[in-house]
């Protein structure tokens, strides 16, 4: 028996993934374009939107191009010395940095460089590679996944701004919830990240979330595109859905009936996304999101008079929502929910 080919799993590539061309390709273009102006972009999304995926489907492209090295960096380390460390162990750049008479070695706190005093600054350093990199043709891309406003995040990217500022060829790919992002681009040293594109993963195509379960489940087109409803184009609904419905119909050998596996469906996406999205919610977003049932759109002005809010309170949530990514503003004067099954879900919450 094959091996499921729909993924659970947060932050890893699947086997059928369906490709985000669009932003792909505005990323891809921008970077290695001769006179690149942008050198960094943000992903966000909504918890389960694919942002670490895309993240790694960028990354690996760009590490395929020959001159660019990529480095993966955490919110949770000292970035710019991590970037050091890894360039330098880098075996084929090292042979670099040794000839440029950049030799370099941790001791305790600092870092010496051949024939010159010790250096205790990692952002010298690292200017002092990336010079020597740039003589070279090659390229520098950071992807820093799940950013948050620490103090490591703001250090790095104050000095990124430096970095790029003196034409240094460095790129930055950084993924995160709306809201950390939005807190780090409002420190007033790093305004510039306002400046910077943002991607935000909207829902994939439900025609091509129906093609995929056709081709990978060989199920009729009737039964994929009600799989592809069901979902929404949300993405860890996608895999979720197909990944139960390969356990138990294709590898349990059981009477397909899509029906058998809501309750699941639903569990899953309470305890491993929807339980930790509403906890990250204010009161009143909570409030404004129980009264929006599943598949229907709600008039803004009946919100508004149901929860006693001025025009300019709910224009606030409004926004705020629609930038996590839990909203449909498509329809003026509307809004409707955009993930899947969420009232159904979350009702026991607001009933408790």
């Amino acid at each position: 028996m094959k091996t499921n080919p729909f993924s659970v799993s947060f932050g890893t590539e699947p086997a059928n993934y369906i490709s985000r061309f669009i932003q792909t390709d505005e990323v891809i273009e921008a970077f290695t374009a001769d006179n690149a102006s942008d050198h960094i972009f943000m992903i966000t999304g909504v918890r389960g939107s694919g942002k670490t995926v895309l993240l790694t489907v960028l990354s690996d492209h760009i590490a395929s191009l020959g001159d660019w090295i990529v480095i993966n960096v955490t919110p949770e380390t000292d970035i710019l010395d991590k970037m050091v460390s890894k360039l330098y162990n880098n075996k084929a750049l090292r042979k670099l940095f040794v000839k440029a008479s950049i030799n370099l070695s941790v001791m305790g706190q600092g870092i010496t460089i051949e024939n010159k005093a010790p250096v205790y600054d990692a952002e010298t350093v690292l200017e002092q590679m990336l010079t020597e990199l740039k003589k070279h043709g090659k390229k520098v891309l950071v992807a820093l996944d799940e950013a948050v406003n620490n103090q490591y995040v703001k250090i790095f990217s104050a000095s990124f701004q430096i970095l790029i500022r003196q034409k240094l060829p460095v790129f930055l790919l950084m993924t995160g919830l709306y809201e950390n992002i939005n807190n780090l681009q409002n420190e007033k040293t790093l305004t510039f990240l306002y400046r910077a594109p943002k991607i935000m993963l909207d829902p994939l195509n439900i025609g091509a979330v129906a093609r995929s379960y056709r081709d990978i489940l060989k199920i009729d087109e009737n039964t994929a595109s009600e799989m592809a409803r069901l979902t929404k184009g949300y993405p860890y609904a996608y895999q979720l859905l197909g990944y139960l419905y390969w356990n138990r119909f294709i590898s349990g050998g059981e009477k397909a009936d899509i029906e058998m596996l809501m309750s699941e469906f639903d569990n899953r996406l309470e305890n491993y996304v929807y339980e930790k999205i509403w906890s990250e919610l204010s009161p009143k977003e909570q409030e404004i999101l129980s009264l929006i049932k599943d598949d229907e759109r709600i008039k803004v002005a009946d919100i508004r008079e149901k929860l006693e809010l001025t025009s300019s309170a709910m224009s606030v949530y409004r926004d705020r929502l629609n930038k996590k990514g839990l909203i449909d503003v498509s329809r003026f004067g509307y809004i409707s929910l955009k993930l899947p099954r969420f009232s159904a879900i979350t009702r026991i919450w607001t009933e408790n």
